[in-house]
C-alpha cells in the first residue's frame, strides 16, 4: 500500500514502530491462522466486530481441527479486544492476533494493536501464514521526504525522494529557441526572444515548485541540480518566494537533466542527505555539550542519576545511545512519558553519538538548574 502523505517520525517513533513490526514480522504460522484487521478512520467498529463474529462462524467449516480452533480463539481474543474500544480511533486502527506458540499442539493465541501515525483509509481482513504489514512497513520506510528539481534551459522535472525511491511528480519544457537564429532576425532580437523564453521557463519552474513543495510542511527540504550556470541563474534573481528559498538545502552540478539527471542528483547528493539525517540529533547533543561545559547543573549523566532526575519530573530532554539495549529503552522512555519528558534516541553515526555511548549511553538536558 503506497502511502498517499509523507510523515514525520521522531526517532523514539521510528525505534518503536520499527520493534513492533520486526515482532510481528517473526512469526508464522502453520496454516493460514495469523489474522489481520485494518480499521479505517471513521469505520464504525460495531459493524467490524459483527464481521468477525461471521468470520468466527464461518471458520466452523475449516476441516483441520486445529487450524480451525487457531482461527476461531484469534478471532474471538480480537473481538474482545475490540470491545475495549468505545470507537474508531481518529486515525484507524490495525489489529492483529493469531496463535505464535513455536510448538505444535501448544496454544498461545495472542493479540496486538496499533493506533498509525497518520490516517488509515484501508479496510482489510485476512488470515494467512504471516501478519500484513505493509502499511506499517511503508511508515518505517517513508519517513524521510526531500524534493528533488533537475533543470536545464530547456526542461525540468520535479519529483519527491521518499526512503531511496524517486518518485516523479511533472515535467515541463521550455519555449527557449536554439542557438541559430532564424534567417531575417537581427541578432539583437533574436537574444530578447530567446532570453524571453528562458524567463518564462524559469517562472514555470518556481511556480511547480511552489505548487508541489510549499504546502508539503514535511518536507525535509529540497535539492536542486542542473548545469551550474543555469541553476545559479535562477537561484540569483527572484523566481522564487522566501518560502520556497528556504527550503533549499543544497545544490548540484550535473551533466544530464530528466531522468537520468534525477538518478544522477540523487548520486551526487548522499553526503547532504547523510548530514540532514544526523543533523538533528548532532545539534541537539552539541547543546547538551556547551551546557556540560558552561553550565554542567543544567545537565546530568549516567543512568543511575538521570532516572532519579527523571523520577523527580525534572528532565527536559532525554538522550539514549541506540547502542543501549531495548529493554533499557523501553524502560526509561516509560518513566520519562510519566514525566512529560521528551526522549531522543541518538546513533553512533557521529562523533557526538560515540561520545554519548562512551559517557554511558544516557544523559539529559534538566529543566532548571540543580543545587548541588
Amino acid at each position: 500500500m503506497a502511502l498517499k502523505q509523507q510523515v514525520k517520525l521522531s526517532s523514539m517513533q521510528r525505534y518503536q514502530l520499527r520493534k513492533f513490526v520486526k515482532q510481528l514480522a517473526s512469526y508464522r504460522g502453520r496454516h493460514t491462522e495469523l489474522v489481520t484487521v485494518y480499521v479505517p478512520v471513521g469505520y464504525d467498529l460495531v459493524k467490524v466486530i459483527q464481521h468477525l463474529a461471521q468470520e468466527q462462524g464461518t471458520a466452523g467449516n475449516i476441516k483441520s481441527t486445529s487450524t480451525r480452533k487457531n482461527v476461531q480463539d484469534a478471532l474471538e481474543k480480537m473481538i474482545g479486544h475490540l470491545r475495549l474500544y468505545k470507537c474508531t480511533p481518529p486515525h484507524g486502527l490495525l489489529v492483529f492476533s493469531g496463535n505464535v506458540s513455536d510448538r505444535e499442539g501448544v496454544s498461545d493465541v495472542r493479540v496486538w494493536s496499533i493506533e498509525p501515525p497518520i490516517p488509515l483509509d484501508q479496510r482489510l481482513y485476512r488470515c494467512d501464514k504471516e501478519f500484513v504489514l505493509d502499511f506499517l512497513n511503508d511508515l518505517v520506510a517513508h519517513a524521510e521526504v526531500y524534493g528533488l528539481v533537475v533543470m536545464d534551459r530547456r526542461d525540468a522535472m520535479l519529483a519527491l525522494l521518499r526512503g531511496k525511491a524517486i518518485v516523479p511528480l511533472m515535467k515541463t519544457h521550455s519555449e527557449v529557441p536554439g542557438k541559430m537564429r532564424a534567417g531575417g532576425q537581427s541578432a539583437q532580437r533574436f537574444a530578447r526572444i530567446r532570453e524571453g523564453a528562458i524567463k518564462d521557463h524559469y517562472k514555470k519552474i518556481a511556480d511547480h515548485m511552489k505548487e508541489n513543495f510549499l504546502p508539503m510542511i514535511d518536507l525535509k527540504g529540497i535539492i536542486m541540480g542542473g548545469p551550474e550556470v543555469t541553476v545559479n541563474d535562477f537561484l540569483n534573481h527572484d523566481y522564487l518566494t522566501g518560502d520556497i528559498k528556504k527550503k533549499i538545502i543544497g545544490v548540484r552540478a550535473l551533466s544530464y537533466t530528466g531522468e537520468f539527471g534525477m538518478h544522477e542528483l540523487l548520486e551526487r547528493s548522499q553526503d547532504l542527505l547523510a548530514a540532514e539525517e544526523v543533523g538533528e540529533e548532532k545539534a541537539i547533543m552539541q547543546k547538551f555539550f556547551q551546557l556540560l561545559a558552561t553550565k554542567q547543573a543544567m545537565v546530568s549523566y549516567g543512568r543511575k542519576e538521570v532516572e532519579e532526575r527523571l523520577k523527580m519530573g525534572m528532565v527536559e530532554t532525554l538522550l539514549l545511545s541506540a547502542d543501549l539495549d531495548d529493554a533499557s529503552i523501553d524502560a526509561l522512555q516509560e518513566l520519562a512519558n510519566t514525566q512529560g519528558t521528551e526522549v531522543r534516541l541518538i546513533s553512533t553515526d557521529t562523533r557526538e553519538g560515540v561520545q554519548l555511548r562512551d559517557m554511558g549511553k544516557v544523559v539529559a538536558i534538566l529543566r532548571y538548574a540543580v543545587e548541588y
